[in-house]
């Protein structure tokens, strides 16, 4: 049975995606229990979005005491959205964040080098993307704030090493561990193929199955392999963090999954600024635009001028007008 979501659910979920605070996180999860059909196939759903709500309220009910230790697993947020990897030991994560980003990883011939997370900003054209490497994870050892980081990640790449002679059981081991603490979701529960887009029914990050060190010998027969199991699996992508093979295809898979528009921004006879974008969830409006700029200008905001595929060049629009990637934006206030 379908889920059959609605109007009301979308937007509460849009509305997720874009909250920045804990509090209108929650507010949205709110929104989105209550516009959910309430029948048998949504009980899962339900369920997640329940977590989630009691996580925040647990969260923001928490007292904040002066000198309280800072937790080491959470990353702010920045860019397009946040791409954390999780992997076992010498699976390669740091080489493949090291390389996106130059971010100061650590690399090293024997497992467990890296000891924090480490984040990073790559980008895809003119789009930054947070890359984080974090520390191993094996059966029995995942510290709560690395689930919990993890679980509020954008899209988490579960990276495998394409070599290994256990692929299969690796892969298995991964998928398990991280299914045990919440994260990664079967498809064949929510009646979709392994391959749909599912994230309009996912709460916590989409994942994907990463197999890196693919320049290795038997890696090839390998990735074949592992692309023959039986479904229900996240999609498997593949790379090599040491020849680049696959990243630039992985970057642009990333911001389609993170579902952002770049918004380039002109004052009135001036050229616009296309150095530094407003990276926005998909379906942001003018309104929105003007809001993440400064609270004040949107509410004074009169009208806006925008120069699009989808419109007249310099077509004068209202505050509710949906914007597209690469819109170029004047906005003209009170």
């Amino acid at each position: 049975m379908a889920l059959n979501l609605t109007p009301d659910y979308f937007e509460a979920e849009r509305r997720y995606r874009q909250a920045r605070s804990p509090e209108d996180k929650l507010a949205a999860l709110e929104a989105m229990l209550r516009a959910i059909p309430k029948h048998k196939s949504s009980e899962k759903k339900q369920a997640d979005l329940k977590t989630k709500i009691s996580e925040l309220r647990h969260a923001l009910a928490a007292p904040k005491h002066k000198g309280a230790s800072v937790d080491p697993y959470h990353i702010e947020r920045q860019g397009a959205g946040q791409v954390m990897l999780a992997g076992l030991p010498n699976s390669g994560k740091s080489s493949i964040v090291g390389r996106l980003t130059g971010a100061p990883v650590r690399i090293t011939e024997f497992p467990y080098g890296t000891a924090l997370p480490v984040p990073g900003m790559a980008f895809h054209e003119d789009v930054p993307i947070e890359l984080v490497d974090l520390p191993p994870i094996t059966p029995g050892h995942v510290p709560g704030g690395l689930a919990n980081a993890l679980r509020h990640a954008d899209v988490v790449l579960a990276v495998v090493d394409l070599a290994a002679d256990g692929l299969l059981e690796d892969v298995e081991t991964l998928l398990g561990v991280l299914a045990e603490h919440g994260i990664g979701a079967d498809p064949a529960e929510e009646g979709e193929e392994p391959d749909a887009d599912l994230s309009h029914m996912r709460v916590g990050p989409r994942i994907f199955i990463l197999g890196n060190k693919l320049d290795l010998p038997g890696a090839a027969d390998n990735l074949a392999a592992l692309r023959e199991l039986r479904p229900p699996h996240p999609p498997i992508r593949a790379a090599s963090a040491a020849t680049g093979e696959g990243l630039d295809t992985l970057l642009q898979e990333l911001l389609t999954t993170l579902d952002v528009i770049r918004i380039y921004t002109k004052e009135p006879g001036k050229p616009p600024d296309k150095e530094r974008p407003f990276i926005m969830p998909a379906g942001s409006t003018v309104e929105e635009l003007a809001r993440m700029i400064h609270k004040q200008l949107a509410e004074n905001l009169r009208f806006a001028r925008v120069w699009s595929s989808h419109g007249h060049p310099g077509q004068q629009v209202q505050r509710h007008h949906v914007l597209h990637d690469r819109d170029i934006v004047e906005l003209h206030s009170a």
